[in-house]
């Protein structure tokens, strides 16, 4: 039966006990992780979320009253105990923090009793992450699962306090939005005094942070939700969370110099890692060119080579055919692979479809110099010396080869650089290489809506000398935009705003907006940008993506307390679920169920 506190008081916390406490009485209060009795001596190794402590019970200690308390606990009990704390009698435990000391108990109190749990409450858990999810409340009290949650709010106090010292004033935006559907979906929400209205909930906080640079706050930062209603991957949710900030008075280098340091201090404090600067930096063409992404994993080499002169006048179709078409033949070479099984080649094949290939050559090169191919054939002896010559080709190797238009090379290139790289451990997954990649292009094309999009957002300054080219070739014009990429992974992007009106309203012009349209959707950041509006630029870190990386952890469940699983929903609460016929009609909402076609 569950006792009460009355009387006790919490002296520390289980794991800040140490040899220098030897000696001391000590209250330390939490939960159960093992209890072992041995008939005349119970251990128990009692849990908190700084670490694990172990207690001795012996009734010449602490009484049979306490004795029998301590035989009856299990698992997950929360309790109270006082005791001495000394030198550990058995052998040292050198995988725990306290694992040269032990308090041998006085007393004890249960505090509060526990069924058996669905699962071990244990570090690197094997249960499936569906019940783990279910139970989160007992799955983040996992030693491993609380230590990325203590780091997650370390790197977020440093944050703080590195942009206090940099003169940034913490603002919060609303949560409650005006919707501007240009980009991912929005997640509405019904207002009940303006019946058939909405509010949006922000996907970031970027038009408000652009008119706090109108109102004079010259630097602002915010740890800010977000939301996005989209398809969900390992490191996205539908709710997360931006560290994001804008100066005024700024330019590409002032953000790039202010967050170098950011990361060099979050780095430091967090996991005591060194970050040399300034971080090296690739402009967004030749990532694509090199690497096949705008997001490139630095850690291993394996880099596209563009092989487009070397095959021109070949006699291979598909080769030939994406040249005309406007495309390129592009491919990598995978060093020592040379004699990969088939079955493992058509596996990359088939990725490579997947990826919206239409197939992928490939050209093996034994030991003894034999060449095994699908495409050779189609190529003069001295056109295959020279693609192979071309690819840094030896002995050994394995030359894949894409043919199509950039972007499908790039993205199926790019993809299977990735899994390579993992497959054949072409890196080492405790290093950390931070990227900035700059000058994006300032649009893209999307044949789905047969238009220019903005490749950030509408709010993006070209670069200066590109503009002229904004009628003649859109796609040519670069943008004032960054990202910084971390493993492969983009941690952050930004890029300087455009002030001016006339640039704006062209802008808009590009995207296919009217001038109603961008007036109905923007009117009040075009209002305020009549009267005197800096310069300004800005950036966002994904802070959980940020903490997932630095804890090297699988997702970014991991290291949010209680997130979403694939279809948006959480196991935990049953989220989202049914509400009152009565709340509806207050919103005026009626539900009309989907008819399934047949």
């Amino acid at each position: 039966m569950a006792e009460s506190m009355k009387g006790l008081k919490r002296t520390c916390r289980c794991a800040e006990l140490s040899v220098a406490n030897v000696g001391q009485e000590v209250t330390v209060m939490g939960w159960v992780a093992k209890q072992r009795n041995k008939g005349g001596i119970i251990f128990v190794d009692m849990r908190d979320r700084s670490g694990i402590l172990q207690v001795i019970f012996e009734e010449s200690d602490c009484g049979s009253e306490h004795f029998e308390k301590a035989a009856g606990i299990r698992s997950e009990y929360v309790i109270a105990v006082t005791g001495m704390v000394e030198k550990r009698s058995g052998a040292v435990n050198e995988n725990l923090k306290t694992g040269e000391i032990e308090v041998r108990a006085k007393s004890i109190r249960v505090l509060s009793e526990s069924e058996t749990p669905p699962f071990p409450v244990e570090a690197d858990s094997k249960t499936k992450e569906e019940i783990r999810l279910k139970y989160r409340y007992l799955d983040l009290r996992r030693p491993d699962i609380q230590e990325k949650m203590m780091l997650r709010s370390k790197i977020a106090t440093t944050m703080r306090a590195f942009m206090a010292e940099e003169g940034f004033i913490e603002i919060e935006t609303p949560i409650l939005c005006k919707s501007t559907p240009e980009g991912a979906r929005d997640y509405l929400v019904p207002s009940r005094v303006h019946q058939g209205s909405f509010y949006a909930l922000p996907q970031s906080p970027q038009l408000y942070k652009q008119l706090l640079m109108c109102s004079g706050y010259d630097r602002y930062f915010q740890i800010a939700k977000c939301f996005r209603d989209e398809d969900l991957r390992a490191d996205r949710q539908p709710e997360f969370t931006q560290a994001d900030m804008e100066l005024s008075f700024v330019d590409v280098e002032d953000v790039l110099d202010v967050n170098e340091r950011l990361i060099q201090r979050v780095c430091k404090e967090a996991i005591g890692l060194e970050v040399k600067l300034p971080l090296p930096r690739i402009t967004w063409q030749e990532a694509m060119d090199r690497y096949g992404s705008d997001k490139p994993d630095t850690r291993f080499g394996m880099e596209l080579v563009d092989v487009s002169e070397v095959v021109k006048d070949c006699g291979f179709g598909v080769f030939t055919g994406a040249l005309e078409n406007g495309g390129s033949v592009r491919g990598l070479n995978v060093k020592g692979q040379g004699a990969m099984p088939r079955k493992k080649i058509d596996a990359l094949v088939d990725m490579a479809k997947g990826s919206g290939a239409k197939g992928l050559a490939y050209l093996c090169i034994g030991e003894d110099g034999t060449i095994k191919s699908s495409f050779t054939k189609f190529l003069t002896e001295e056109q295959v010396t020279d693609l192979i010559r071309a690819m840094g080709g030896e002995n050994g190797d394995l030359l894949l080869f894409a043919a199509d238009k950039n972007n499908i090379v790039w993205g199926v290139l790019g993809q299977l650089r990735l899994e390579l790289g993992k497959q054949l451990g072409l890196y080492d997954p405790n290093q950390f290489n931070f990227l900035w990649v700059t000058e994006f292009p300032l649009l893209e094309w999307s044949d789905e809506e047969n238009r220019f999009m903005a490749m950030h957002h509408p709010f993006t300054m070209p670069m200066e000398e590109d503009w002229q080219y904004i009628d003649s070739d859109p796609g040519r014009v670069r943008a004032k935009a960054y990202d910084i990429v971390l493993n492969g992974v983009e941690l952050g992007g930004g890029s300087v705003r455009i002030h001016q009106d006339d640039i704006q309203e062209k802008m808009f012009e590009v995207l296919g907006f009217t001038k109603e349209r961008a007036w109905e959707q923007f009117g009040f950041l075009l209002t305020a940008f009549k009267y005197g509006v800096p310069p300004h630029a800005g950036l966002a870190y994904g802070l959980d993506r940020f903490v997932m990386l630095l804890t090297h952890a699988d997702s970014i469940r991991e290291v949010i307390a209680f997130p979403k699983v694939k279809d948006a929903s959480c196991l935990m609460t049953q989220a989202p679920g049914e509400v009152d016929e009565t709340q509806l009609e207050e919103l005026g909402i009626q539900i009309t169920p989907v008819m399934e076609e047949e």
